[in-house]
């Protein structure tokens, strides 16, 4: 059986990263997309040090141009799209309703949400001809819960849910399958921009104080287990790896 061939979209940091480092541990082949050539680089030296035949590809999810050249060059250099993990994302602007503006409401969907969207369109467009294919989106406890303060970036990780939940239906005769993983609080930069807290400690989420915060690499240990034949009968479904903070 040839190794798996994975697109990575926010590949260069916390999850997105811990995602393309296991994808290489198993032997697939990596394609990490991101905005910043060298942090690229050096990530596909590491993949590479693992076996891996890795490539960085630049892109920006929120340009169609930018995301249908991703899709094409991973194609090109590897024949066929097995899995994308379309985690590239912004926790926009935190605070109350009131300091949002059109601005800030289009700095998070853009990424979170119309950028998920690009991505599949093309990554289907890849899938379909070749009739199989696995796309994971990466959500959020928040997807499917509330949070004082955050509610334009909460309004996009529920967008993603019922976008994933919609295209898993509409492709599901193609041989693709459409899931989500929703982490929960996690060890990553964006959490630590996020809540503020410092990743020693654990973060503050709904006024709950947690045991601890998730590893990227459990997230990522998540995201391979769904990519994988042992999921093979599992689409349309959001994927809660969050130590149980959605279960109160």
């Amino acid at each position: 059986m040839s190794a798996q061939v994975v697109l990575i979209t926010g590949g260069l940091t916390g999850i997105g990263r811990a995602t393309a480092v296991a994808f290489a541990k198993k032997g697939a082949k990596v394609v990490v997309a991101g905005r910043r050539d060298e942090a690229g680089m050096q990530l596909v030296d590491e993949l590479r040090s693992f076996g891996s035949e890795a490539e960085f590809v630049n892109a920006d999810v929120r340009n169609e141009d930018d995301v249908r050249a991703m899709v094409d060059k991973t194609i090109a250099r590897f024949g066929h799209l097995d899995v994308a993990v379309n985690n590239a994302a912004t926790e926009g602007q935190v605070g109350p309703i009131t300091d949002q503006t059109a601005e800030s409401f289009a700095a998070t969907f853009d990424t979170n949400v119309l950028g998920v969207v690009l991505s599949m369109k093309h990554e289907v467009r890849a899938m379909q001809a070749q009739g199989s294919g696995s796309i994971i989106n990466i959500s959020s406890t928040y997807g499917h819960e509330g949070a004082a303060g955050a509610s334009i970036y909460v309004g996009a990780k529920h967008a993603v849910e019922g976008i994933t939940k919609s295209v898993a239906l509409e492709v599901a005769k193609s041989g693709i399958r459409v899931n989500a993983v929703a982490p929960g609080p996690t060890d990553t930069g964006m959490l630590t921009r996020f809540t503020g807290t410092p990743k020693n400690k654990a973060a503050l989420v709904k006024g709950v104080p947690l045991g601890r915060l998730g590893l990227p690499e459990e997230i990522a240990d998540g995201i391979v287990f769904i990519a994988s034949d042992a999921a093979s009968f599992i689409t349309g479904h959001i994927l809660n790896v969050d130590g149980g903070h959605s279960a109160d």
